[in-house]
């Protein structure tokens, strides 16, 4: 029965009778992971420049982006080419950080996006490119050469790790084992952990599955035992294997290139898989659905190939995009995309296509088959001028720390299921600065990300609606009232966005009214956008449509 429903599902999609949803009218899950990968090297994504203040901005202006438009993870690529952007006692540095190899720079790089991606409430993973090291004379790969020459194999003009050395596992361990050790991350993300597409096996497939298995398993037991609740991940190709209705081309994980990732799914020795699905129509939802019918009951996140949306790349237009996200949330399937210029830089609408289609924040989901004890609420919820309070405990946990989660709504008891209520996520603080005249709800988090009951502020009196906005609604037509720009407010747009600053929409800033019909339920802020880039917040807004 299992087999007939998904082929349906697949005849549906690839008929055109799938039925289509726009992205400001789907609702938005509590919890759905949502990733970019943030590429180093060349410096093609960041750093674009060598200077380390300004390495520091830009990374933090495309942080800010990336969290506007609603993504909760960053792959952050780590280990290059036998390279490092961070002071390893393992392999040298890499030139993207300071113009040449080897050279370090007055900063750490990995530590200071590790530290802006959670003061965001954003995951950053820790991206290690585990078996290409470059050019055979460049930098790394002639360091990692002398070093340990027995691990290394050369293909054409390229060096790779020999993935049927035992000790290559060890080395790949030690490197996720230094980064695990010393830097916070939540997640290490393991890139091309597979044969090489040019090798000439000379082995079974099933000795070369059993080869790049044996690396899996050793990286995977060696984070886990230093801190347990760090996510394990990989981007295998796009397509697992063959289906029995649709070909893979030649070009496939589990044959072509010996990546048996559903089965590491299954053995438990990994916990996510973003499977590099740069494909469409036939060659896309199929195989989509066949990595959510093989996940085992952990995280599947298609990687989307937004790189072919620029005319350099492909002819991809954005509505192939669209529709690869709708059937993902339709399939309960998160998305990752690649990569992070791309997106940044709104080729063909992406950045607007995206931030409307994750229009509310979302939680990453739990690790349950690591961890099932819920952490206790938070304690002693207090709101004193604008500033929500509460009071923490640790559980007894060593070695970790819980994160908060910030609810509001102008309903008692506030939802807490409801992504739209949702204001902020993975605080590590103990307080928010916060509008009046709502509810509010504050949840504890654990690192494996599970969520404690709410404690919620229950006392009438917290709700002060006349000091909430200046705005009106009109429930019946969807239409407030906008307040006058006056002759001399630099103002010709009218910028809606979350509550959490994600802009959503907008708008030429014309009359005494706004038209907010296409917005779901939520909460909202209005903003002024002018000639000079200037922006005033103009009020907030709680819309609920009538049924």
């Amino acid at each position: 029965m299992k087999r007939i429903i998904s082929l349906l599902l697949i005849y549906l999609c690839i008929s055109g009778v799938f039925q289509r949803i726009e992205a400001q009218e789907m609702v938005c899950p509590k919890y759905e992971i949502r990733a970019m990968w943030l590429t180093t090297i060349g410096g093609i994504d960041w750093p674009h420049s060598y200077s380390p203040s300004s390495q520091k901005e830009e990374l933090c202006r495309t942080l800010d982006k990336l969290k506007r438009a609603g993504i909760n993870t960053v792959f952050l690529q780590t280990r290059v080419r036998g390279t490092t952007i961070y002071p390893s006692s393992i392999e040298p540095w890499d030139g993207c950080i300071t113009g040449r190899p080897g050279k370090a720079p007055n900063y750490d790089p990995l530590q200071f996006a590790i530290d802006e991606c959670h003061r965001r409430g954003m995951q950053l993973h820790a991206w290690v490119v585990t078996i290409p090291i470059g050019k055979w004379n460049k930098y790394g790969c002639a360091q990692l050469r002398k070093t340990h020459p027995k691990i290394v194999t050369k293909i054409g003009d390229e060096g790779y790790m020999n993935p049927e050395k035992t000790e290559t596992a060890d080395y790949l361990a030690n490197i996720c084992r230094e980064i695990v050790k010393r830097y916070d991350v939540d997640g290490v993300h393991l890139d091309y952990i597979r044969y090489p597409e040019t090798w000439k096996l000379r082995v079974s497939r099933q000795k070369g599955r059993s080869n790049i298995t044996t690396i899996v398993r050793k990286i995977y037991h060696t984070v886990k035992a230093i801190k347990p609740w760090v996510m394990v991940s990989c981007s295998p190709i796009g397509k697992h294997d063959d289906l029995l209705r649709y070909s893979s081309h030649g070009w496939n994980a589990r044959t072509t290139v010996c990546q048996d990732a559903q089965m590491w799914l299954k053995e438990g020795v990994m916990d996510a898989l973003f499977p590099m699905m740069y494909f469409r129509d036939n060659n896309f939802f199929p195989f989509a659905i066949d990595w959510k019918e093989h996940s085992y009951q952990r995280f599947v996140v298609p990687g989307l190939g937004i790189y072919f949306l620029d005319p350099k790349e492909g002819r991809w237009t954005i509505d192939v995009v669209e529709r690869q996200l709708n059937v993902l949330r339709q399939i309960g399937l998160g998305h990752c995309y690649f990569r992070s210029k791309f997106f940044t830089d709104n080729v063909k609408g992406i950045y607007e296509l995206g931030s409307r289609f994750d229009a509310t924040p979302s939680l990453i989901p739990p690790m349950t088959w690591m961890s099932n004890k819920r952490p206790s609420r938070p304690q002693s919820l207090t709101l004193n001028d604008g500033i929500l309070k509460w009071g923490t405990e640790n559980n007894g946990m060593r070695d970790t720390y819980l994160l908060y989660n910030v609810y509001a709504s102008k309903e008692y008891p506030v939802d807490i299921t409801k992504a739209s209520n949702l204001v902020a996520t993975r605080l590590m603080k103990n307080e928010l600065h916060v509008q009046p005249g709502l509810f509010y709800a504050v949840t504890a988090q654990d690192r494996y990300g599970l969520e404690s009951d709410a404690l919620q502020i229950d006392a009438p009196e917290f709700r002060q609606s006349s000091a909430f906005s200046p705005l009106s609604i009109q429930i019946t037509t969807s239409i407030i009232d906008l307040p006058s720009k006056g002759a001399t407010l630099d103002a010709d747009y009218i910028v809606i966005e979350t509550i959490l600053g994600q802009t959503l929409e907008i708008r030429p800033y014309r009359g005494k009214t706004l038209n907010i019909s296409s917005l779901p339920d939520g909460i909202y802020q209005l903003r002024s956008l002018g000639r000079k880039g200037r922006n005033h917040r103009i009020g907030y807004f709680s819309l609920k449509h009538e049924r």
